[in-house]
C-alpha cells in the first residue's frame, strides 16, 4: 500500500500524533479540524466562528490534496453541544452544494482544546 501524507500551512499544524490527511490510491483520509487559525493556533472565538474555520481549515487541507470541499464523500461532526445542530447546518450551507456529502453528527463531552466543533472527512479525487 502506497500512501501519501498531506501538510499545508494554510490549516492548524498537527497538535499529536497524527497528519493533517493521508492519501491511499484516489482517497484522502483528513483528520479532524477543530476552530484553530492556522498561523496563531489560537481558538475562534464563539461557535460561530470555530464552525466557520473548521471548515475553512477542511478547505485548506483539500486543496493541499488536490481536491476540494466538493470533492468530500463523508463528513463526521462532533459538537459540545446539539443545540448547535442548526447553526452548523445553515453554516455548512455556504461551504457545500448539492449533492451533499453523506454526514453524521455526533455529540460529545469534550473537544481538544475546549474546542466546540470539530469535523473530520473522508475525500475521493477523480482518477
Amino acid at each position: 500500500m502506497s500512501r501519501t501524507i498531506i501538510q499545508t500551512n494554510s490549516a492548524p499544524a498537527a497538535i499529536g500524533t497524527y497528519s493533517q490527511a493521508v492519501k491511499v490510491g484516489n482517497t484522502v483520509y483528513l483528520s479532524g479540524q477543530i476552530g484553530l487559525h492556522p498561523q496563531s493556533m489560537e481558538l475562534m472565538d464563539g461557535i460561530e466562528a470555530q464552525v466557520h474555520r473548521v471548515f475553512q481549515n477542511l478547505q485548506a487541507v483539500c486543496e493541499a490534496a488536490g481536491g476540494s470541499l466538493a470533492d468530500l464523500v463523508k463528513i463526521n461532526i462532533f459538537l459540545t453541544d446539539l443545540g448547535h445542530f442548526s447553526l452548523v447546518n445553515t453554516i455548512m450551507a455556504e461551504y457545500f452544494a448539492q449533492p451533499y456529502p453523506a454526514r453524521a453528527a455526533v455529540g460529545v463531552a469534550s473537544l481538544p482544546r475546549n474546542a466546540l466543533v470539530e469535523a473530520d472527512a473522508v475525500m475521493v479525487l477523480a482518477s
